[in-house]
This record gives structure tokens, C-alpha cells and sequence, in this order.
């Protein structure tokens, strides 16, 4: 399980806390590292020294331009948010997300990634309307600015703690009980690129259809981000929802009348 977990940083202006990231990664096991767009010099010899023995995360660690790479083959996206949002969106503790993992990481080719933002700033709107849910880590008010590091070593840590219980239970468990419903899903869920490629056929069709003015969106997009992110859609509802697209798309002539008389009765 452990393996299949990715620590993305997006836009790390200090090598040294790459270092120390990849330090508190491997003290609990976790092995996949991703730079995006890093702003310092990346892994350089302050990097490695900060690592403390965690060179092999370094070398493995994976670099790009922007985020959507970085996250292509992930079903579950989490990102680290330490501020309050005008558009509320799925939250949970440390605590919680390690209570999650569990079941999101069922399927054997499912990956999830834990994104980090900027030391200064952290993720912006847009980097946080890509991830499913976000994590808050709690600190306190009196004083709640938490090191990059740090941060990743706080969900490393309940990572760790997850896959510790995943291990500790296995013996006792009941036929199913690692699944909400009692059983296997029946359909692997969508991965990062596919649900991107959703959003972009869904605002291309809903302004088709003049129901979306890209001029005056009114946050419609990111809202519908919301809903379907929350939803979770597995590979075979999101090939659905595609038809349904690709079918209007089929229908609209310019004016709103169907193109093809015979197939849209049908």
C-alpha cells in the first residue's frame, strides 16, 4: 500500500526541504516523490544532505513542468490546505484521511497522491480544485505556520498508521469488510487523466448548449468539480457520462435542433 502513495510538491522554493521531505517520507516507508515545477535549484547537494540516508527517494523522485503529470495515473487526489476556501470542498482531518486509505486503495493498480504546496503561499484554487478531497492539519491558533516538512511527515506518519492497521487486521477480518458496500467495487475508479478529460468535454459541451458563458462563469466549473469530484465516479460512470456528452454534442446543428432526425429517435 505504501508504495503506491505519491508526495507531490508543487513549486518548492528551498532545496533543502525537498531533502527533509524525502527524510520524512522514507522513516515511514513511503517511496514515491514528485517535484513539480520546483522554484530553487531542486535536488542539489543541500538536498541530498538534508535527506539524511534518503538518497534512493531522491534519485527515484520524478520532475514536471505542471501538475497534471504528476498526477495521471492517481484515483485518489489530497491536498494539504491550510485555508478556508469561498467554495467549501470535501474536508477532512489527518486522522480521518488515514482512516480513508484503506478503502481508496483497494484496487491493486490504485495510487493516491498527497499534494503540497508553496512554503509561502501553498496550493491556489485551481491546484485544489484537482484533488477530490483536502486534508487540514489542525495546529494552533496561537501560532500555525507548519514547515513543509513537517507537514509531510504529519500524513506520512498516518499513512504509516494506516497501513499499520491494514496489517494488524488482516488475520480477523470479516469476508468484505474492507469495502463500504460488502464487496469489491465492480469498476476500477477513474484516474486523474480520464476525469480531466470529463471537465474539459463537459465545459466544451455545456457551452455549446449555451449553458455555460466561459465570459461570466460564475464559478459554475469549479462547482461541478466539486459535485463530481465528491461523487468519486469509477471508470465505467465516467465512460457514461462521456456518451451522454458525446450524444448532445451529436444533436446540436447550431441551433439547438437535432442534426440527425432518424438517430435521435432512437
Amino acid at each position: 500500500m505504501l508504495e503506491r502513495i505519491r508526495i507531490v510538491l508543487i513549486g518548492t522554493s528551498h532545496p533543502g526541504n525537498i531533502g527533509a521531505a524525502a527524510r520524512a517520507m522514507k522513516t515511514m516507508g513511503l517511496e514515491q516523490l514528485a517535484l513539480v515545477a520546483p522554484r530553487g535549484e531542486g535536488i542539489n547537494p543541500e538536498a541530498i544532505a538534508r535527506a539524511s540516508g534518503a538518497d534512493d527517494i531522491l534519485e527515484r523522485a520524478t520532475l514536471h513542468d505542471t501538475l497534471e503529470p504528476a498526477l495521471t495515473d492517481c484515483q485518489w487526489v489530497v491536498g494539504a490546505s491550510a485555508r478556508s476556501r469561498h467554495l467549501p470542498w470535501p474536508l477532512c482531518s489527518p486522522r480521518e484521511f488515514s482512516a480513508r486509505l484503506p478503502g481508496e486503495m483497494q484496487g491493486q493498480d490504485s495510487t493516491v497522491a498527497l499534494v503540497f504546496g508553496r512554503e509561502d503561499k501553498g496550493l491556489t484554487n485551481e491546484e485544489l480544485q484537482r484533488c477530490h478531497t483536502h486534508v487540514h492539519i489542525p495546529t494552533s491558533a496561537d501560532y500555525s505556520s507548519l514547515n513543509l516538512a513537517a507537514a509531510v511527515q504529519v500524513l506520512a506518519y498516518e499513512c504509516r498508521q494506516a497501513w499499520l492497521t491494514t496489517q494488524a487486521s488482516t488475520a480477523d477480518a470479516l469476508p468484505g469488510s474492507a469495502y463500504p458496500f460488502g464487496v469489491e467495487w465492480d469498476n476500477p475508479l477513474a484516474n486523474h487523466a480520464d476525469t480531466e478529460r470529463f471537465f474539459e468535454h463537459l465545459e466544451r459541451t455545456l457551452i455549446d448548449i449555451g449553458f455555460h458563458d466561459p465570459a461570466n462563469p460564475r464559478q459554475l466549473m469549479a462547482r461541478l468539480r466539486r459535485l463530481y469530484m465528491r461523487s468519486r465516479m469509477d471508470v465505467m460512470e465516467l465512460n457514461m457520462l462521456r456518451g451522454i456528452l458525446t450524444r448532445v454534442e451529436r444533436l446540436q446543428d447550431g441551433n439547438g435542433k437535432p442534426a440527425d432526425q432518424d438517430d435521435a429517435s432512437r
